[in-house]
This record gives C-alpha cells, sequence and structure tokens, in this order.
C-alpha cells in the first residue's frame, strides 16, 4: 500500500528542503531508502502545491515504527491518521505546511 499526499506550503524551497531533510531522516529510522517522489510544484494564490508519494516500503516502516502514536489520532480513516502524524512530523522539522490526502 502506498499514499500521496498534497502539501500546501507558502515557502516552497526552505519548505521542500526541510521535508526533503525531514524524510531522509524518517528513512534512516525506518530502512525505507529511496522511498518518496515529489512531483514539480504549482503555484496558486501565493500558495505553491506539491504531491508527495510515498512508496510501500517508507509508508509501511512508517506505520509500523510510530503505530502508537498513529493509533492517537482520532480520525478513523488509516490515511487521514497517516497525513495528521506527518503534518505533525513536519511541523516538528521546521516546515510549516497543510497536508490532504489524494486518492
Amino acid at each position: 500500500m502506498s499514499i500521496t499526499l498534497e502539501i500546501s506550503t507558502k515557502n516552497y524551497s526552505d519548505d521542500v528542503f526541510n521535508i526533503k531533510k525531514a524524510l531522509s531522516h524518517m528513512e534512516t529510522l525506518t530502512g525505507g531508502y529511496n522511498g518518496y517522489l515529489i512531483s514539480e510544484p504549482t503555484k496558486n494564490f501565493g500558495w505553491t502545491f506539491f504531491k508527495l508519494a510515498f512508496k510501500p516500503e517508507l509508508h509501511q516502516g512508517i506505520e509500523e515504527k510510530f503505530a502508537d502514536m498513529l493509533s492517537k489520532y482520532r480520525t478513523s480513516n488509516p490515511e487521514e491518521k497517516f497525513a495528521e502524524f506527518m503534518t505533525d512530523y513536519f511541523a516538528s522539522k521546521n516546515c510549516k505546511v497543510k497536508i490532504k490526502v489524494v486518492n
């Protein structure tokens, strides 16, 4: 199973750098190397949007490693729990982004 998130930011250059750095750290923690893809950004109304696709190995590694933290989110949808966790994780790494699940 893999998941794709849409990331919204007002400061693309700083946030994409911090996201890549945070995901590199996450890959090290979970052993899911080369586990994500970032799409080309698009701009609209002062915001920059891009998609972040997780490959199954990294996605599963995050869910297993952080299962206790993911279970604390109140939504019943696993994809939404993952998106909320990643929002909080990126915020802890100095990324001011909004995230939503893309189907």
